[in-house]
């Protein structure tokens, strides 16, 4: 097995990776969102679990093997480079006035809870602890139902008759089947996904195992691959609606994005990757 043979996989499966989120993904994704008439906080939900598959794919399959330490430091690199991606999109963007709305600092105010948290959780040595899951999933379901309330609460614009004709224009004749196969479209890309990942996961761990790479190397590593869907969400979101003269929309649209996959990587998608590595011990 060669070094820079594995290097070379890592190179192109990475590059894949940019391509299909660039070119696939999020086109996909709006599109589904204008037949649905979609809100752009639901836009940015989506787009949150849609960019979460590359960790889901890595931290599974490092803890499989048996590399806990590896996917730990994936979450916590992935969730710091979504950070710094969305705040140089907003700056790149000139949104910087928007993330004074109460609504957005209560969200990024989440966001930073989930880089403080793994960084207690490797003070205090519990990265391979599965007693952790059930704090994990209560404070998903927290940070969703703080998330969905607050933006109610402070940003909703729509009138009662804007709802109305918004459920009533969902489903026009011939919007069906453009949903549908948008949907279609949407699991094949995240499958996709799932496989090139899995692919850079079994290189990630040749890198390991035969040639002596460290974990953390191996899990910053990751969590700068598996963040590049997001950078390239949090762009396509605000220029979309930059051209509208809504930049309002593509940022709330962007802090979804961002809120949504780091509370999944932390709490749900590292839930997994205890689980998993804890049935591989027994």
């Amino acid at each position: 097995m060669n070094l820079l043979f594995e290097f070379f996989k890592f190179i192109f499966f990475t590059l894949l990776i940019v391509l299909i989120s660039k070119y696939l993904l999020v086109t996909v994704l709006r599109k589904l969102a204008e037949s649905l008439n979609l809100k752009p906080k639901t836009v940015g939900n989506i787009a949150g679990i849609a960019t979460s598959v590359p960790e889901l794919l890595t931290v599974s399959f490092s803890a499989f093997s048996g590399l806990i330490s590896a996917s730990t430091y994936n979450i916590i690199s992935s969730n710091i480079i979504n950070v710094i991606q969305y705040l140089l999109t907003i700056f790149l963007n000139k949104n910087q006035k928007i993330l004074y709305k109460k609504a957005i600092k209560i969200d990024l105010v989440m966001v930073l809870f989930t880089i403080l948290i793994p960084i207690l959780i490797f003070a205090f040595k519990m990265d391979s602890s599965a007693e952790i899951v059930p704090a994990f999933i209560l404070l998903f379901l927290l940070c969703y139902f703080i998330n969905n309330h607050s933006h109610k609460l402070y940003l909703n614009k729509q009138t009662d008759s804007e709802k109305q004709i918004q459920e009533e224009s969902k489903w026009v004749k011939g919007k069906r089947n453009v949903i549908i196969k948008n949907t279609l479209y949407l699991i094949v890309i995240a499958i996709t996904l799932y496989i090139i990942g899995n692919l850079l996961s079994d290189t990630l761990e040749n890198l390991c195992i035969y040639f002596h790479v460290a974990q953390w190397f191996i899990g910053i590593l990751l969590g700068i691959i598996t963040s590049i869907p997001e950078l390239i969400t949090f762009l396509e979101s605000q220029k979309h609606y930059n051209k509208q003269d809504n930049a309002e929309d593509g940022v709330i649209e962007a802090t979804n994005n961002l809120l949504t996959s780091n509370i999944l990587n932390l709490f749900i998608i590292q839930s997994i990757g205890l689980i998993l590595f804890k049935l591989v011990q027994s």
